[in-house]
């Protein structure tokens, strides 16, 4: 018999001693957070109607001078009856805020225990979720400050109980409507109705309440005025779901209300200077601050704008921008300036006109995402110069089929085969890297891209700023064209390292943040990372400003030709002309700019023609402001290189070696040496020895297909050259 353990003979009363500890330890807590309560100071309910005085937070340009926006200068707050409100207002609000409203006491302690245990696993018991009833919601908004601490915390708890004593339900929810952000200056259901649909609050439709609804849990963030429209619709569309289960609704207003269209009015904003820039630092500061803060906390934002430049920034955009429309049908423009050196955001115009309805103006286009064109190129190329590539170095600009799957000779560009043409629809040969960035070619672009590598170049461009390229796999070959989507504020801050010599600088919009008293809460500070090799970033620079190689392009005395001073710029364009971009800079300015419709449609003319003028006015302006500062020129190493990398598509050395011994050349086995760059380079190590069966190279074959047929066309064919020497034909001249 096998004898028991003590613990196994004695479990049930360990058990039950435990259990009775537990009890007895959680008895006493509770005592102890009743007597901790019980010394707490709490508010005067008789103050329930006594507001607290906003102190709104103010938002200045880097002097600490030129007020851009006092948040709160032009508060709107319009309180109406409970019966004047809309019965779908009410029960969207209760729906998707708290909707046990008419069945708890002031606290829902489920919801609560949920907050709790998520914040915890988030590691943040007192942010994130917060579990607050409607209840405890109008405590926050009418008698608590809204520092996050676990005594105001409880005293939420207690007054919402005590609330729901003195006060009914109805009368509860009412003061909730009336007094609840709906973004910016408008408080209240009946301002937000009438400044949203143009109507009271009373005839909102269900649509237009599950809106009105969405808005008070991040009214900055789900600003229908934003950039984050997309949200808000997902929000609404929750909202009526909330009330569908509910039972507020019935399935058929379910989807009535999905299915129809809501407009809503034109924004109005007074006393806001730079207000896409406002906008986009007043959605910062609520992700970093909260919304009660920018009503509370009386924060004085000190930002990295430059008030002189925005002004001409947002006068160009508006002159230039305006005449474009009719010459050449584009109705929107954008322009982004920054610091390459800190980091700063100098200057930011969202559109022509912020006030402006026809076009959405107060549509953000600098956030927006768009097809960048040729603008990607300059990453590419940087990518191949990290490899060993040079701008000397040598592609055919032929016309090419890039899909292996498709014939060499097919120039389809159709899904799957890819033959992409130049702007002229013209080919050039052979030329160099440096010429074909400059000239903006698209045949060498593409090969640039396989050359480089499409994983690595959108690593790099990520590294230097480009957020929204994160899916190699679904751009290929098609990326070096604009394939994909970039933001005009992050390609704009991606070019700043090239101008800053392959050093970024975290993107800066804020310099510092001080409370009502002038302490400083928040101060930014220069963040830089080398993100490029410097000889690289030269190398881009000095292509970008070679006025010699842009020439055939752009003529000699373009608005892109500085003259004497450092300027680099790139222009690009999308096939189907639904984007036009210029971005260029100095060693000390970096200026992007877009134009094009907010709704996709097609312009009428070259990407230089529509966007050159406005780009170029500014740049002579906030050039005029700068030191004058000059590229560094870069290194080019040729010592050692073969000679289609630094720049020879045929190998001169044996012919001269050959004409000083007074030998024959024999033009033929010349000429038959032609072959395309993957003859002679291994993508995987463009600097070591040729590939031993460069035939394997998946593009080889339509690649050397393309360089046969235009060598056989320029030269002949390799009889036709010896057939010339035979007959004492001229010495044909060789190429450079």
């Amino acid at each position: 018999m096998i004898k028991k353990s003590w613990f196994a003979r004695n479990k049930k009363d360990i058990l039950i001693d435990i259990g009775i500890f537990i009890f007895a330890v959680g008895i006493l807590s509770a005592a102890g957070l009743l007597f901790w309560v019980s010394t707490l100071e709490m508010p005067d309910l008789s103050s329930f109607e006594e507001r607290r005085v906003l102190q709104s937070t103010k938002i200045y340009d880097r002097t600490g001078e030129i007020l851009l926006y006092d948040l709160h200068q032009d508060v709107k707050r319009t309180v109406v009856p409970f019966e004047n409100i809309s019965r779908h207002l009410k029960n969207a609000s209760i729906a998707i805020e708290d909707d046990q409203f008419y069945n708890h006491y002031g606290i829902e302690p489920k919801a609560i225990l949920r907050a709790v245990v998520t914040n915890f696993q988030q590691g943040n018991l007192l942010g994130g979720q917060g579990g607050s009833t409607i209840t405890q919601q109008v405590i926050k908004n009418s008698i608590l400050q809204r520092e996050k601490t676990l005594t105001r915390k409880v005293k939420e708890w207690i007054l919402a109980i005590k609330i729901e004593r003195i006060l009914s339900k109805d009368e509860i929810l009412s003061i909730y409507l009336n007094e609840s952000p709906y973004g910016g200056t408008i408080y209240g259901v009946e301002e937000a109705a009438q400044s949203f649909f143009g109507k009271s609050a009373a005839d909102v439709t269900l649509a237009e309440s599950a809106y009105l609804a969405s808005l008070p849990q991040s009214p900055t963030f789900l600003s229908p005025y934003g950039n984050n429209r997309s949200y808000l619709d997902e929000r609404q569309k929750l909202v009526l779901e909330r009330m569908r289960i509910n039972d507020f609704i019935t399935e058929e207003e379910f989807e009535a209300a999905k299915a129809e269209v809501v407009e809503f009015q034109p924004q109005a904003v007074t006393g806001i200077r730079a207000p896409h820039f406002v906008m986009f630092i007043r959605e910062q500061l609520a992700e970093t601050y909260g919304e009660e803060a920018l009503s509370e906390r009386g924060l004085r934002v000190i930002t990295t704008l430059d008030w002189e430049l925005q002004k001409e920034a947002e006068r160009i955009v508006a002159e230039k921008g305006a005449a474009n429309v009719d010459k050449f049908n584009a109705n929107n423009a954008g322009l982004v300036a920054t610091d390459p050196k800190t980091g700063d955001l100098l200057v930011m115009v969202g559109s022509r006109d912020y006030f402006s309805e026809e076009i959405d103006g107060n549509f953000n286009v600098a956030l927006a995402e768009r097809q960048p064109g040729s603008v990607i190129k300059p990453f590419i190329y940087a990518t191949a110069f990290s490899k060993g590539y040079l701008p000397d170095t040598v592609l055919f600009d032929v016309r090419t089929q890039f899909s292996p799957q498709c014939p060499a000779d097919s120039p389809s560009s159709e899904s799957p085969c890819y033959s992409p043409n130049n702007y002229n629809n013209k080919f050039l040969g052979p030329i160099s890297m440096r010429n074909a960035l400059a000239q903006s070619l698209n045949i060498p672009a593409v090969k640039t891209l396989y050359l480089a590598g499409v994983k690595d170049s959108l690593k790099l461009a990520a590294d230097m700023g480009i957020t929204t390229l994160n899916d190699p796999e679904r751009y290929g070959l098609t990326l070096v064209l604009g394939g994909g989507e970039v933001r005009l504020v992050d390609i704009t801050y991606a070019y700043s390292v090239f101008a800053n010599e392959g050093v970024k600088a975290e993107p800066r919009s804020i310099l510092r943040v001080e409370d009502n008293r002038g302490n400083i809460v928040e101060e930014n500070q220069v963040v830089t990372k080398r993100v490029l090799d410097e000889n690289v970033a030269l190398m881009i620079s000095d292509v970008l400003s070679d006025n010699v190689a842009r020439t055939p392009l752009w003529g000699a005395n373009s608005l892109v030709n500085f003259g004497g001073r450092s300027v680099a710029s790139k222009t690009g364009s999308t096939n189907n002309f639904y984007d036009a971009w210029l971005m260029g800079y100095a060693p000390n300015i970096t200026v992007g700019v877009w134009v094009g419709n907010n709704m996709p449609s097609s312009m009428n003319g070259l990407s230089g023609l529509i966007v050159t003028p406005m780009w170029r006015e500014f740049m002579d302006i906030a050039l005029a402001k700068l030191p004058e500062e000059t590229f560094e020129q870069p290194t080019i190493n040729r010592v050692g290189v073969k000679p289609i990398i630094r720049g020879e598509y045929i190998d001169t050395t044996n012919i001269l070696e050959l004409i000083q011994n007074n030998e024959d050349v024999d033009l033929a086995s010349i000429y038959q040496n032609i072959h395309s760059i993957l003859h002679f380079v291994d993508p995987k190590n463009p600097l070591g020895p040729a590939p031993t069966n460069p035939q394997n190279e998946p593009q080889y074959e339509n690649w050397e297909y393309a360089v046969q047929a235009w060598k056989n066309e320029t030269y002949g064919t390799r009889e036709d050259v010896e057939a010339m020497e035979e007959e004492d034909e001229p010495e044909r001249r060789i190429r450079d």
